[in-house]
């Protein structure tokens, strides 16, 4: 199976080569790329910022435990994290989903418990880095409007009409209807309704 390039990577953490060819030739049945690491300081070393899809990580290895590197993650990563252990207890599975962790499972993982697993951490990574995108790109159109423009934003996410607007800021309501279309046409918004959805929780608007 080929697949693509640009889609999204599961990152495999753990010391022992043979659990990772075994998750990488796993994931690859489902078309999921993946990347081993034997050696999780070189990987937090080497991870960027930009990554998307999920880790799966093994509590128990040489140097660093996995929890720990849980813990290195959350400050520099929004990635989550599937926990791997051979040595499952109530006091690990507790720290490891206070640290984050998404899921938590038991070596040897069952084939599909793991898949279903990771596909639902790569899902809510690419539906999180989607959501971003979308608010930086509003955000990025919100600074095109001038100072007015946005003043009459705010007064028409509040329900404010024309007249109620032009009064006021002392305008025409003329003018306001030539605001508000520069509004429209600047976020490149079809309707009231898409202005509202996509802007109203960008503004802090203060009551009117």
């Amino acid at each position: 199976m080929s697949i693509p390039a640009h889609s999204p990577l599961v990152y495999l953490v753990d010391d022992d080569e043979a659990v990772r060819d075994g998750l990488a030739l796993l994931l690859r049945s489902v078309g999921l790329r993946s990347e081993g690491h034997c050696d999780p300081q070189a990987f937090l070393a080497a991870l960027s910022a930009q990554a998307v899809g999920c880790v799966v990580l093994d509590i128990r290895m040489p140097g660093i435990g996995g929890l720990d590197v849980l813990d290195r993650l959350a400050a520099c990563s929004d990635l989550p994290v599937v926990m791997l252990t051979g040595h499952a207890n109530v006091d690990l599975c507790r720290r490891a989903f206070k640290g984050g962790a998404m899921e938590f499972l038991q070596k040897p993982v069952d084939d599909d418990v793991f898949l279903d697993a990771v596909q639902a951490a790569v899902r809510s990574h690419v539906a999180s880095r989607e959501r971003q995108a979308v608010t930086q790109a509003a955000t990025e159109r919100l600074a095109r409007l001038s100072g007015r423009e946005r003043d009459v934003l705010v007064r028409i996410v509040q329900g404010l009409s024309n007249k109620e607007i032009a009064r006021e800021f002392e305008l025409s309501p003329r003018t306001v209807e030539t605001y508000r279309a520069n509004v429209f046409a600047k976020l490149e918004a079809d309707s009231l309704a898409q202005l509202i959805r996509q802007y109203a929780s960008l503004l802090d608007a203060p009551s009117p």
